[in-house]
């Protein structure tokens, strides 16, 4: 027993002390060739979209500058495709590819083939997508989403896939508890990524649609947005009474979100005056409960 609380202990000192991280820089990593004997070569009439295509958008004027390049140079990195049946093949990953190829004229194209089912199929598309397009923030936020939820990967798997610390991992989930129109306010370039984490931070969408409402009307700075969040303290007029009486102080406060960040759920910390309390650490099932086990360093 006394072996399980110490390595609890260190997960949490672990958490606590990464709260003020900022976030990793990705580190580029080229996705393994894939399993094949040989690069075959097949008609692009033969090749179909992947439903799962966490991508959406594509910018027109840049698969017409790709095809212009395909036009030239031919297409240097093959496609990577499944096949489904006869000789119908579905995309895993090089959609943007296979659009400017069809914009070029051309009528075949050099292909890996892999086996592969669905899930793998799905991970693989948005491990692709995620670590080599230009995806913006909303995007990556679902792929990461869809690849622990749907691909039943955890958060330190994940971190390991595409490069990044798992507390980046949390804030883009995050933002897909966004209300839909500052999702797409940030998905147009209208905030930016620093304005949606602080958004992200405050619980009620009424109060993050009127700060966001403040960002766009005055033009303002992450760290104006930060400021106006800090005095306004949206959604609770009672907060900093409430909090002294808890015996939160701001350290402790900034401990209570960070930990909240970090495992995607509202950690709450009540503590009387001389030191005192606990953690109370919300989940939602056994999936829920065994990520944050495994976050907090138990598993």
């Amino acid at each position: 027993m006394s072996k399980q609380k110490n390595e609890l202990g260190k997960g949490l000192r672990a958490l606590l002390t990464g709260i003020d991280k900022t976030e990793g820089k990705i580190e580029k990593k080229v996705a393994p060739t894939p399993a094949a004997a040989n690069m075959s070569e097949i008609s692009l009439s033969d090749i179909e979209s992947n439903i799962d295509q966490p991508r959406k958008d594509f910018d027109k004027k840049e698969l017409e500058e790709l095809a212009q390049s395909i036009k030239a140079y031919g297409l240097i990195q093959p496609i990577t495709v499944r096949k489904i049946s006869g000789k119908r093949y579905q995309i895993i990953s090089g959609e943007r590819r296979w659009r400017a190829s069809k914009i070029a004229g051309l009528t075949k194209v050099p292909v890996y083939i892999r086996k592969a089912n669905d899930v793998e199929l799905l991970e693989m598309a948005l491990v692709e997508n995620i670590q080599r397009s230009d995806l913006n923030p909303v995007e990556i936020a679902i792929s990461y989403h869809r690849l622990i939820d749907e691909c039943n990967i955890t958060h330190q798997e994940l971190s390991s896939k595409v490069g990044k610390e798992r507390s980046t991992i949390s804030n883009y989930v995050r933002l897909l508890k966004l209300p839909p129109s500052i999702q797409s306010a940030l998905k147009n370039k209208i905030i930016s990524m620093g304005h949606a984490r602080c958004l992200a931070g405050i619980e009620h969408n009424t109060d993050q649609l009127n700060i966001f409402k403040e960002i766009v009307s005055r033009g303002l700075s992450v760290r104006d947005t930060e400021k106006l969040i800090k005095n306004a303290k949206p959604g609770n007029n009672n907060r900093t009474s409430s909090n002294k009486k808890k015996g939160l102080t701001p350290e402790v406060l900034k401990i209570q979100d960070g930990l909240s960040n970090l495992l995607e759920t509202r950690v709450k910390i009540s503590r009387n005056e001389k030191g005192k309390g606990h953690i109370s650490i919300p989940f939602s099932s056994d999936k829920s409960f065994n990520n944050l086990l495994e976050q907090l360093g138990y598993l």
